[in-house]
């Protein structure tokens, strides 16, 4: 015997409505195009970090999909030379 919904396939439960949420995030990199993504500058390369040591998503970041790129490459090359933690553990 199968289970039978009240409701339409492919409906939302009842409820209140979804909310959008704010402005949508720009790429700091597209907005200052004097800034450049190097794997020596940390403190920059810092903000694109979880506190685990994970990188960041670009939906959370807000930066496009070329410069997401070349900050995950900085990122792994900083690791690499050990001028950041692979996790939280392996914080100097």
């Amino acid at each position: 015997m199968a289970f039978q919904s009240s409701r339409p396939a492919g409906s939302r439960p009842s409820g209140p409505p979804r909310r959008r949420f704010g402005r949508r995030k720009i790429c700091r990199y597209c907005a200052d195009k004097t800034q450049k993504i190097n794997y020596k500058d940390v403190d920059s390369l810092k903000y694109y970090l979880t506190e685990s040591g994970k990188i960041v998503p670009r939906r959370i970041s807000g930066t496009c999909a070329a410069h997401q790129r070349q900050i995950a490459e900085a990122i792994k090359n900083a690791r690499q030379i050990a001028l950041m933690p692979y996790t939280s553990s392996h914080s100097l």
